[in-house]
């Protein structure tokens, strides 16, 4: 009986990471700028590709990316953005439960949006601001519990639970800055959306009230510092049901990551979530814990899922040069544990979708991506960057099939057929 040797398998995502030339740094784009000796060394002993998360041309979320990332179609799967950040939250959801993603934002007094970050308030102060909503729905005497958390700097989500409601609720926020927000309104003719468009009217317009008088804002004003003095909801939805990583592939997966969204998407896998030391989810996380974290989960878990925001959020402040800079540390923080686990581990590096740093925001352009391990089909490629890896071996795939691709390099998947 012939013996086959089973490998792990770790995905590193950079979030973001595929951009556009930028004329700020000599029309390359920040992967082409970065010196990143460790990336470059890991594409020129594997197999690198370029790759669309769910079809070409079609710019994805992080949520729809990551989703399509880990095999799941999200033209089927997806529930809206707000469930996957409560999960991710560490709330738990009832199957009835409507969720949404917030910002903490500055709204002027007539409710113009001047800024849906508010400035990027800092974690501490948001967590204060946040203490002050926790037994709002018992103050205002309403027929349903809201529960607000917050997550990573401006971020938060909201969840509604009671009896007759509905997830068919309009965005709250305008997802851009000068104009006026709309209350929340019903997407379909039901009493359930009705009513609950109601509650989180009067949850919203409550919270501003209080946000108004809190400390943290009117020091923040005297500082000349833009408030968080609204909350603004978006991306309603109920809990999805997804197969399991292990239903799928016989698997035991784990999660490492900052933000809420990415734990949420991987727990509604069926993957467990390991929070490594002072990883924020921002461009200021401990990458040597979020590493040595990783290397400490390799050792109990068949895949383990890597996540990296800060390149992601550079690229939305427009700055593709501070992008490059992260890129950097990001592969010099890795270059110090690559002799830990390279024997015997599959791993693969991309990203969840193109995040361009001129207009900051998201593009339907395709990402790099490189697999080094045992096995793999070594291409002419010894770069990775947009441009190098379009050259690869692996040509250009979906992300819904990553990984089947990683999975099988791996020895893990079984034949289709006899």
């Amino acid at each position: 009986m012939t013996y086959i040797y089973v490998m792990r398998v770790l995905l590193i995502i950079l979030d973001g990471v595929a951009d556009r030339p930028s004329l700020k740094i000599g029309l390359m784009t920040p992967l082409q700028l970065a010196r990143k000796p460790t990336f470059d060394l890991l594409a020129a002993g594997g197999v690198t590709g370029i790759m669309d998360p769910v079809s070409p041309g079609v710019p994805v979320g992080s949520d729809t990316g990551h989703l399509a990332l880990l095999g799941y179609d999200p033209y089927v799967y997806y529930t809206g953005r707000g469930p996957l950040e409560a999960l991710g939250a560490g709330i738990e959801l009832g199957p009835m439960d409507v969720a949404f993603r917030c910002n903490f934002a500055t709204v002027s007094d007539d409710w113009v949006v001047i800024d849906r970050r508010a400035g990027r308030i800092s974690d501490e102060e948001a967590e204060l601001l946040a203490s002050t909503l926790a037994d709002l729905s018992k103050e205002l005497s309403l027929d349903a519990e809201l529960v607000f958390k917050h997550t990573v700097e401006h971020r938060g989500v909201l969840v509604i639970r009671g009896a007759g409601l509905s997830e068919k609720i309009s965005d709250v926020d305008p997802h851009r800055e000068g104009v006026k927000v709309q209350m929340p309104r019903p997407l379909d003719s039901s009493d359930n959306a009705r009513r609950t468009s109601e509650v989180l009217r009067n949850f919203l317009v409550k919270s501003r009230e209080i946000l108004e008088k809190h400390p943290v804002n009117i020091e923040r004003k005297k500082r000349g510092l833009k408030v968080a003095n609204v909350l603004l909801p978006r991306g309603a939805g109920r809990l999805p049901s997804l197969p399991s990583i292990k239903e799928r592939y016989g698997v035991k997966g784990a999660v490492i990551a900052g933000g809420a969204i990415y734990k949420g998407v991987c727990r509604a896998a069926g993957m467990d979530v390991i929070n490594a030391p002072g990883a924020t989810g921002t461009i200021n996380t401990n990458l040597d814990s979020k590493f040595s974290t990783m290397i400490e989960a390799l050792c109990n878990y068949d895949f383990v899922l890597l996540h990296i925001k800060g390149t992601d959020s550079a690229s939305h402040d427009k700055n593709p040069e501070l992008k490059a800079r992260f890129i950097e540390k990001i592969d010099s923080a890795l270059g110090k544990y690559l002799e830990k686990f390279l024997d015997d581990v599959i791993i693969c590096i991309t990203g969840d979708h193109t995040t361009c740093s001129t207009v900051g925001e998201h593009r339907g352009d395709p990402v790099p991506i490189l697999i080094h391990g045992k096995g793999v089909r070594i291409d002419d490629v010894n770069k990775f960057d947009e441009i190098s890896c379009s050259k690869g071996g692996l040509g250009r795939i979906r992300g819904l099939d990553l990984l089947n691709i990683l999975f099988d390099l791996a020895n893990i998947t079984k034949m289709y057929g006899e």
